[in-house]
């Protein structure tokens, strides 16, 4: 528990943690300092002077407030014209060569200099000569489009490549108001978490090319979710539109901060896994290569259960549409498999937040105690007639090249959100909501079971892969029965996961593959 201490601001007095500086204790309880080159993740530049605070009776009076921790007794000035005054003119310097081209600039709705010019300065321009021109649309390489001219040089960018990254492709160079950021000659950025730099960019300098006038920022409906690129589970914000007359769709992914998981940054590659919630999507149930509804999908999928029936559940599958699979399975007789090594990509992940394995929860299959062996699989499908896939795409990446031939030969039925390869060999197809539109619960790398909520709503939705599993003879699928079982396998779990994740206990979380 981190020691609390009281200060005043502007002659209010208000308790604080100690040892942070006086941006981040302050906010906590709901008073905003504004600034520019500050970042929790970068620390303190000192470099825009937005953050200068009064300090009565202090030496010297005029402090940044990013460099400043905060102290017991101390009073704080906010609101004296001398700092208004500082703030003013601050925001006159970042304004003098900016340019008003908000109206078409991507950052409009999400700008810390429009909001900050609305909120501490809101004076007319005293420019009467021509504003200094500098770069546009220049490509810095990993998707990054920059726009020199909007920049107000607070660093942030430089000190991510510099600091986070440790590739350090960005500078400043030159001085005044020849200053600008540049990549090194010969040298764009080249690491995988280079997008970042947009998030961190104040106003709307660094531009997504991905993003770039895809969608205007105040039209966006902003969720929180889950990132299933890999098996870290990054916390993200889904950002998605539902334009009049046309079905709900993603924009963007954006990192969402969890200390525990991902701190303030996502990789570029889970970034934009968005596109697959948007495209190559199994939208209409097949039987035998013929449309048909849903209801007669299903039905006709529970005609073909038998003792001879191998169900393969995917390592991306919540742990509550794993619990209502597995009883499935146990009801009908039925083998079960969680084998998915094709997820694997073995020497893609680093050491930070790219793991090898391309799944969200293969942790849920271990807890569950599914086997994903290779060795059972193969030993199941040689004695099985029927393969029910659950979402589980065997050919991912182009593997399981040696089951192709004999499950081609086999009763496929594929219960899936995307059209692949193995929804196109199944007699049944099966559509279910994407993670995106339903909600669940997975466990990371790293043992840490978080929860997420459903975020997009399609005119048409989906049902979800757990009310397929019932309408095919799963006896577990109500809110509660699943809740029961969550219990047994998780003793540690109360009744609401917290927002940051819950750290499995080291029993629950023995086996969870780093």
């Amino acid at each position: 528990m981190a020691e609390m201490i009281k200060l005043f601001v502007n002659g209010v007095e208000v308790e604080v943690e100690s040892g942070k500086n006086l941006i981040d204790a302050l906010k906590v309880v709901g008073i905003e300092i504004p600034h520019f080159c500050y970042h929790p993740a970068l620390g303190a530049d000192g470099n825009c002077r937005m953050c200068l605070v009064g300090i009565e009776d202090g030496r010297p009076p005029l402090v940044p407030a990013c460099k400043t921790p905060a102290a017991p007794g101390m009073k704080v000035q906010l609101d004296t014209g001398k700092i208004k005054k500082i703030q003013q003119d601050m925001m006159e310097f970042q304004l003098i060569n900016h340019p008003i081209d908000c109206p078409v600039c991507d950052q409009a709705g999400e700008c810390t200099l429009q909001d900050y010019y609305m909120s501490y300065d809101a004076q007319d321009s005293r420019m009467t000569v021509p504003v200094v021109e500098k770069g546009k649309r220049m490509d810095l390489g990993c998707g990054v489009v920059h726009d020199q001219e909007r920049c107000v040089l607070c660093a942030r960018c430089v000190r991510f490549t510099r600091l986070i990254t440790k590739t350090g492709e960005l500078g400043i160079v030159n001085r005044t108001d020849d200053a600008r950021v540049e990549i090194f000659p010969g040298r764009p950025l080249n690491n995988r978490y280079a997008v970042n730099v947009v998030d961190l960019c104040p106003v709307g300098a660094m531009t997504s090319r991905d993003f770039r006038f895809k969608q205007r920022a105040w039209f966006l409906t902003r969720d929180k979710g889950i990132c299933h690129g890999c098996a870290k589970g990054c916390n993200i914000f889904i950002d998605h539109n539902c334009e009049k007359y046309k079905d709900d769709i993603i924009y963007r992914f954006r990192p969402r901060l969890n200390e525990q998981v991902n701190g303030y940054f996502i990789c570029d590659e889970g970034r934009l896994t968005y596109h697959a919630e948007n495209e190559g999507r199994l939208l209409t149930a097949r039987v035998d290569g013929v449309e048909c509804s849903f209801d007669s999908a299903a039905q006709a999928a529970r005609k073909v259960l038998g003792v001879k029936t191998l169900m393969l559940v995917s390592p991306n599958c919540t742990v509550e549409q794993m619990i209502a699979i597995k009883a499935l399975a146990e009801t009908v007789g039925a083998k079960l498999s969680g084998y998915s090594d094709g997820y694997i990509k073995t020497g893609d992940g680093d050491d930070w937040l790219i793991r090898d394995d391309k799944s969200a929860n293969r942790a849920g299959l271990t807890l569950l105690g599914i086997d994903s062996s290779k060795e059972a699989f193969t030993a199941a499908l040689n004695s099985s007639d029927v393969l029910f896939s659950f979402n589980n795409d065997l050919f991912i990446y182009d593997t399981g090249s040696e089951f192709r031939q004999q499950v081609e030969k086999m009763k496929v039925i594929a219960i899936g959100t995307h059209d692949n390869a193995f929804t196109k060999m199944a007699v049944i197809a099966i559509p279910v909501a994407s993670y995106s539109e339903s909600s669940g619960s997975v466990i990371n790398s790293d043992g840490i079971l978080q929860h997420f909520s459903r975020a997009v709503r399609k005119n048409t939705p989906l049902p979800d892969m757990i009310q397929v599993a019932g309408i095919v003879g799963s006896p577990v699928v109500t809110e509660s029965d699943i809740a029961g079982e969550m219990k047994k396998v998780l003793p540690s779990l109360t009744e609401v996961i917290p927002e940051g994740g819950l750290k499995l206990t080291e029993s629950e979380g023995a086996h969870v593959p780093a």
